[in-house]
């Protein structure tokens, strides 16, 4: 918690009000888009057809487009204007959204859900920035905390609209949703670009970083996708690997040479900021496959409704917006490093726990004890890896650093979405279960060991000089991870 009393803060001014609802607001529905998405991927099968693939392809195309555009969108927001590109990107995700819910078939969906995606990577940075702008001092630290915490909460009520969508009306509906609130902060929205904070032309845009970004992720990801149905053997899966390679190459390559990349890799040379990110990418791909192949199997197996399946997963994330705070306060104590090394441990046992899973299933005794054990476990590691990794880099490229391990989280979950096809095989069974928790385990464990081996706790007199303004933004913050 903050160390300052609440009241001796200074009133927020009206204009700071408005930022905040709709930054909050902006953010929310772009990360609760893609936890609604999960529990109705068996729906969206069944209506649309294509199987594993097509699933696969729903979750990826919306974290292709957001995870490659991410950091770039901190640049537009710079050069264009915040609330400018807040209201493009509100608008992109109002009528992509409606496209989505509209598709006629797998395809449309896809595309849809990528164009989706851009519109979503413009507004989650952007929304950060309009408060960094607009607020200064311990009512930044307060402003940051409120935004985290209820852009986090998107991970609790995700699931649930999600289910009680399918079951009571209709996938689609999970979609059409997003209009109301994107109408609803419009007029905010649009009174805000006055009072926007001066533009930067002189910085670059990345637009050839970006491009090769896009290029490099999207075909490692068609071919582990597409294999499943063409085979290795086919040209239209090795192709795009071997494309993708090539142009990350050239992106890791160009981010080095150019005078303002928008992946800035010399802070990668920060110890704990690219330990951090290592064990950040091995935590956020467990926790992507994990959460897929449970929320597909508890329906497609199981038997479960949708609203049941989401209930179902429901404990890790409560145990984690419980217990952040608590953890976020002993890492400020004791530093980060144990905790970042014994949570993602206990998160890996959670999931091996699941391996009693048999049929019919009997989601008391053989799932609902690991989601607790995963829940304490993510508690324990989400605030300490935020503060590692934010608190490594300078105060005056934080908000770089929060995107750039934003941006990772998000291609961790892509990478591991797109590998779920070789490893739990075509058709979800028990035994491709099992093999997606080894999986997922096995990653934890890697979160765990690139935390023992890389990160570094803090001197103590650092510690304790930074340890106000610190504790407040990673209570708030580190929730708005897990997101």
């Amino acid at each position: 918690m903050l160390m300052t009393d609440a009241a001796a803060l200074p009133p927020s001014t009206p204009l700071q009000k408005r930022v905040l609802v709709v930054a909050i607001v902006a953010s929310f529905i772009a990360i609760l888009d893609g936890f609604v998405v999960n529990l109705a991927l068996p729906a969206i099968g069944r209506e649309l057809g294509g199987g594993l693939v097509i699933q696969q392809w729903v979750v990826d195309a919306y974290l292709l487009t957001l995870g490659a555009l991410i950091l770039v969108a901190g640049s537009l927001s710079d050069h264009f204007g915040r609330a400018r590109i807040l209201e493009w990107g509100l608008a992109g995700f109002a009528i992509t959204s409606v496209m989505c819910g509209l598709a006629w078939n797998g395809e449309v969906l896809v595309v849809s859900r990528a164009l989706q995606g851009i519109a979503g990577a413009l507004l989650v940075p952007s929304s950060l920035a309009m408060i960094i702008t607009s607020f200064s001092g311990p009512s930044q630290s307060k402003a940051i905390g409120q935004w985290s915490g209820w852009t986090s909460a998107a991970a609790i009520v995700g699931p649930l609209i999600g289910g009680m969508a399918v079951d009571l009306l209709s996938w689609r509906v999970i979609f059409f949703i997003n209009v109301i609130p994107a109408i609803g902060i419009w007029p905010m929205l649009a009174g805000l670009r006055a009072a926007d904070a001066a533009r930067d032309r002189s910085k670059r845009i990345d637009y050839l970083g970006a491009f090769l970004a896009m290029i490099g992720l999207g075909g490692p990801v068609y071919a582990f996708i597409e294999q499943g149905r063409m085979g290795w053997g086919s040209v239209q899966v090795w192709v795009p690997l071997v494309v993708g390679v090539g142009a990350m190459v050239l992106f890791l390559i160009h981010e080095a040479r150019t005078a303002e990349p928008m992946l800035p890799l010399r802070l990668f040379a920060i110890r704990n900021f690219g330990w951090g990110n290592i064990a950040t990418l091995a935590i956020y791909a467990g926790i992507s496959l994990g959460f897929f192949v449970l929320g597909i199997y508890l329906q497609q197996v199981g038997g479960m409704g949708a609203t049941a399946a989401g209930i179902a997963l429901l404990p890790g994330t409560v145990i984690l917006m419980l217990g952040a705070s608590y953890f976020g306060g002993l890492a400020g104590k004791y530093g980060p490093r144990w905790f970042m090394t014994v949570g993602p441990a206990l998160c890996g046992v959670g999931f091996l726990m699941a391996l009693s899973v048999q049929e019919p299933l009997n989601y008391w005794a053989q799932v609902l004890p690991g989601q607790i054990v995963f829940g304490l476990g993510l508690a324990t590691l989400v605030a300490p890896l935020t503060a590692a990794i934010l608190g490594a880099v300078p105060p005056e490229e934080a908000g770089i650093g929060s995107a750039v391990n934003n941006a990772v989280a998000r291609i961790a979950g892509l990478i591991a979405i797109a590998f779920a096809g070789v490893i739990v095989g075509p058709v979800f069974s028990r035994d491709g279960l099992y093999n997606a928790l080894l999986v997922t385990a096995g990653l934890f464990l890697i979160g765990a060991v690139a935390s023992a081996v890389g990160i570094r706790n803090p001197a103590p007199d650092a510690a304790a000089a930074s340890s106000e303004t610190d504790t407040a933004s990673d209570d708030g913050g580190a929730a708005g991870q897990r997101a």
